[in-house]
């Protein structure tokens, strides 16, 4: 289905399509929009069910999108981003500063095993396990570490003589987010990190993990649990909330240099 072709559907029919998307599900249709239903179904943009009603197809969805991005009714996302993703907003907070950015849920590995249940009903990740890796994921963006593969467009044009390129030197929430990042790494150590970055950072695929690096089947999501386990350590975060009688040491004294509880009777 093309751009020219959803842009000249009738009015009446965008209305009929907009509605099977709205039921997200088939609906009946009567005599009165045969031709709106027919200009569908030969645009590949619905196709009828085994009971005969109308259903919108992947096609009339991604229609939709495009329609709506060409409105400005969307976010600000290319019309083939909205077609194959699963865009919603997020707030990021950095230095203090609440932003709200588009950020794809159906690419994720991570939000993918943590709507999944295993045979004991239960997630495949546990909930921190989940925030680590996004945590990780975020300072993973906020650090421009994804390798360019086209021009940057993002730097002033220089104008006169250059001098030493300082216009590139990131930023000092780069820079911060590029220390954060090496230190979460460094804390989950050389047998996870590279899983840790395939996983939350480069979105790869279990699947395709397990064969990049020649695993067993299934084999990936048991490591990716270890480490993300010990990347949630890193952070702080844990299953349960932990209260004054189960936080960690803070201090270590010898029995002869501890002061005396007598010192503090008078207190």
């Amino acid at each position: 289905m093309s751009v020219v072709n959803a842009a000249s559907l009738d009015r009446t029919a965008i209305r009929l399509l907009t509605a099977l998307s709205a039921a997200d599900g088939p609906i009946q249709d009567n005599r009165t929009r045969q031709a709106e239903v027919r200009a569908l179904l030969a645009a590949d943009l619905a196709h009828r069910a085994t009971d005969g009603s109308l259903r919108i197809t992947a096609t009339g969805r991604a229609c939709l999108a495009r329609l709506a991005c060409a409105r400005g009714t969307e976010p600000a996302a290319s019309p083939f981003l909205l077609q194959h993703c699963r865009l919603e907003e997020r707030e990021l907070t950095e230095d203090g500063l609440c932003s709200r950015v588009l950020a794809n849920e159906s690419e994720s590995p991570l939000a993918w095993l943590a709507r999944r249940k295993g045979k004991d009903g239960h997630a495949l990740i546990e909930p921190h396990q989940f925030l680590a890796g996004e945590r990780l994921r975020t300072d993973f963006t906020y650090a421009q570490m994804m390798p360019r593969t086209t021009s940057n467009w993002e730097s002033p044009v220089a104008s006169g003589r250059r001098s030493g390129g300082s216009a590139n030197l990131p930023s000092d929430a780069v820079v911060a987010a590029r220390q954060r990042l090496r230190h979460a790494l460094e804390s989950a150590g050389p047998e996870f990190s590279g899983l840790l970055l395939d996983a939350c950072c480069f979105l790869k695929r279990l699947e395709e993990i397990e064969r990049e690096r020649r695993w067993p089947p299934r084999s990936a999501k048991v490591v990716l649990q270890l480490g993300l386990e010990r990347l949630a350590r890193h952070y702080g975060l844990c299953r349960q909330a932990r209260g004054p009688q189960r936080s960690a040491m803070r201090a270590w004294t010898a029995p002869e240099t501890a002061p005396a509880a007598s010192a503090y009777a008078g207190a």
